[in-house]
């Protein structure tokens, strides 16, 4: 290796590519799994939205196509059914005339209990959230979304100043901190405001939607509970998907970690047969070196020397290579990670979700996965010429010129 000092460097440099190009693979998919992850948490995981459909089976004496419709009673129903259930709320909403001073605008409200912004992970940036003594004493507060405080006050300060919701007047108590939404979503022009002061603007006997959250993973479970209060109370079969529309957050999150892990099994393959080609270079080399070394294989052997000691010269010297290029690889790897920095990825078509773009992960499991297809490339490659050099016949081997 010292004597061959270009050659050695340039094999190092084939292993240092391959492991480089194997890690920063790896944690390209760990940072696409995180950047799935923190788009689901920026609405919450354990959450399932329960929204009123049309029946399409016939059930009982009742006709497919009956209209579902919801009331406030059906969250006692939902938790008495379900007890994993720990945070509920009804949503009921509409498009209304809003006004400040000469600005108008038409903007979504939402009538929902204090529960609600737990339930969608809804974060506070000014003021206070909608709390008990609100809802229960009807009162017209309001808890503005981001844009819609832009819009209505600029960069006025909004708390305890005024807004006109379809001419009545509510005080805005609160600001929300802006949330991930794709292209025209209306999630952060949204006037939310208690669920009970929610009457001045429509009839809110029959609601719009459930949300909640539950404790513990068995997602399935709530979600047939949730289906089976319903079905018994509005006579519809609980496998009736239209009659109840049920979004299932966990649901989703786990088919796209599915997608994540499929994503990771198919980088690190690419990356193994990339560094497989650094390999066969090693091999070829070391093939080159048993060539090269052959009447000194003769000397050692006529010495004494016994085939496992040939064996292990030539595979610790393939070892040696693969572990310092190895090493050269992992540290270029997280040079290239560092100066990469975010990779543009939900934010292309999302606001505010600069966080849920990808990020190089290079985690110690991710090192670890690595240094195993290093090791098994570096054994692979170094033990075919390994053998063939122990194999030569002493003889022959002094004879060669």
């Amino acid at each position: 290796m010292s004597y061959n000092r270009r050659r050695t460097a340039l094999t190092m440099l084939g292993m240092a590519w391959g492991i480089a190009t194997v890690v920063l693979l790896l944690a390209y998919g760990a940072g696409f799994g995180r950047a799935i992850q923190v788009i689901f948490e920026s609405w919450g995981t354990r959450i399932i939205g329960v929204f009123p459909g049309r029946t399409s089976q016939q059930a009982g004496g009742q006709k497919a196509g009956t209209k579902i419709k919801f009331t406030i009673d059906d969250l006692n129903r939902i938790t008495s059914a379900a007890p994993l259930v720990n945070h509920i709320s009804p949503e009921v909403d509409k498009q209304s005339t809003v006004a400040r001073d000469v600005r108008t605008y038409t903007m979504p409200i939402v009538g929902a209990y204090p529960s609600y912004f737990n339930v969608l992970a809804l974060k506070l940036a000014e003021g206070r959230l909608i709390n008990g003594e609100d809802e229960e004493g009807r009162g017209r507060v309001a808890v503005i979304s981001s844009d819609a405080k832009l819009k209505l006050f600029s960069g006025e300060y909004a708390i305890g100043q005024n807004v006109r919701i379809d001419g009545i007047s509510y005080k805005v108590v609160g600001v929300l901190a802006p949330h991930m939404q794709e292209g025209d979503d209306s999630v952060n022009k949204t006037i939310y405001v208690p669920f009970s002061a929610m009457s001045d603007f429509k009839d809110t006997h029959y609601l719009d939607g459930l949300w909640l959250s539950y404790e513990g993973t068995d997602f399935e479970l709530v979600e047939k509970q949730v289906r089976t209060a319903l079905a018994e109370q509005y006579n519809f079969k609980p496998d009736d998907k239209r009659a109840v529309h049920v979004y299932n957050m966990m649901k989703q999150l786990k088919q796209f970690q599915i997608i994540t892990m499929g994503l990771k099994v198919l980088l690190g393959f690419i990356g193994t047969l990339t560094l497989g080609i650094g390999g066969v270079g090693l091999m070829n080399i070391m093939l080159v070196a048993v060539t090269q070394r052959t009447r000194e294989i003769g000397v050692e052997k006529a010495l004494g020397g016994r085939r496992r000691d040939i064996l292990f010269q030539f595979l610790a010297e393939a070892l040696a290579i693969t572990f310092v290029g190895g090493l050269a690889g992992i540290l270029m790897a997280y040079a290239i990670s560092f100066g990469v920095g975010r990779i543009t990825f939900y934010s292309a078509i999302a606001k505010n979700a600069d966080a849920a773009d990808i990020h190089l992960i290079i985690d110690p499991t991710t090192v670890v996965a690595a240094t195993v297809i290093l090791t098994l490339v570096g054994l692979v490659s170094g033990m075919l010429p390994a053998i063939k050099a122990s194999r030569l016949d002493p003889i022959e081997a002094l004879r060669y010129e």
